[in-house]
């Protein structure tokens, strides 16, 4: 089985090591002092304190991998758009492209029967790039549960779980995503196949759209969050407002509000992956998280005012910091 990492940083590191360890054919796209450690000495994951070592081939080049079977993409959101021409190189007709990236993906509509079928969101897929240049026939969605670092060029610290899930758009246990989630689970991740993959997707956005931005502004733990009165009274207002947003479009929400925000509080002292993006002077996944989210309720025609006021605040945040330019 070919399959292409397309950004193999903390999360496609560890999955790149995993996967060439369990027999794949792996390639890893990356750049920067990453690419030439992991060219030189492979690519290392220290999982428990033990350290994992796999030598997958790795380019800059998407041309010299060419077709694979699978693409799993683990940039984040933002930075898809500016390179989905440069991943031509790697697709085949049959080539599926698995979406790891946080928030509302690019295909949410598509083979979604209702009102909003084919509809392009503006937000996380500006001009459509990523529609024409992949295809969103070629998508599977995941939702990635799993917390990685890179503590050097070239070694990847795995934090915690082991768990990506995956689902087709129209819901199908097809043959592709049972024979991605087989290698994945030969290569020891847990990947369950949903034949519901958007109900996974936005229980896990209820809390990105919340806390992260959220967190930005008050530069607080999840812990923290969860437990001062005031803030938790607007982190649940926005899950609120995203929940008739989510149902009207047609998600199933499996827990409530409060079982949510008590899940986020038991991770503890947590800092949010877009309050490390802060700290590390990263651009900041907002529009795909949050923004996204808004672009739906104008969609649907319902009142986002609590999100509305933290994406205005968290932009102008992360403006100030030069981490954000929409």
């Amino acid at each position: 089985m070919r399959i292409c990492i397309f950004g193999a940083g903390a999360i496609g590191g560890y999955l790149a090591v995993k996967l060439a360890n369990a027999g794949a054919d792996v390639t890893c796209i990356a750049r920067g002092p990453h690419l030439a450690a992991m060219r030189e000495r492979g690519l290392r994951l220290i999982v428990d304190g033990k350290e994992q070592l796999a030598h997958p081939r790795c380019t800059d080049d998407p041309a010299e991998a060419g077709e694979q079977d699978y693409v799993i993409v683990t940039l984040k959101a933002h930075s898809v758009p500016a390179v989905a021409d440069k991943m031509r190189p790697l697709l085949s007709a049959d080539t599926a492209v698995v979406t790891g990236q946080n928030g509302i993906p690019w295909w949410y509509f598509y083979k979604q029967n209702g009102p909003f079928e084919d509809k392009r969101l503006e937000t996380v897929d500006p001009g459509g790039k990523q529609w024409d240049a992949l295809g969103p026939q070629r998508a599977i969605g995941s939702v990635v549960y799993i917390a990685a670092e890179v503590v050097e060029p070239g070694v990847i610290r795995h934090e915690y779980g082991t768990r990506l899930t995956l689902g087709e758009p129209d819901g199908s246990k097809s043959d592709r995503v049972r024979a991605l989630s087989k290698m994945l689970i030969t290569a020891g991740i847990k990947a369950p196949v949903k034949t519901a993959i958007r109900d996974e997707i936005w229980v896990k956005l209820w809390g990105n759209l919340s806390f992260n931005p959220v967190s930005v502004l008050t530069l607080a733990t999840l812990k923290a969050l969860a437990e001062d009165v005031e803030v938790r009274t607007v982190i649940r207002a926005m899950m609120v407002e995203a929940q008739a947003i989510g149902e009207a479009i047609g998600v199933r929400f499996f827990i409530d509000v409060d079982a949510r925000i008590e899940g986020a509080r038991e991770v503890g002292e947590h800092r949010t992956s877009m309050l490390q993006d802060l700290d590390l002077g990263r651009p900041m996944e907002i529009d795909a998280m949050v923004s996204s989210v808004q672009e739906l309720g104008r969609l649907t025609g319902l009142p986002t005012p609590t999100i509305d006021i933290v994406l205005g605040l968290v932009k102008l945040r992360a403006r100030t910091a030069g981490l954000y330019d929409g």
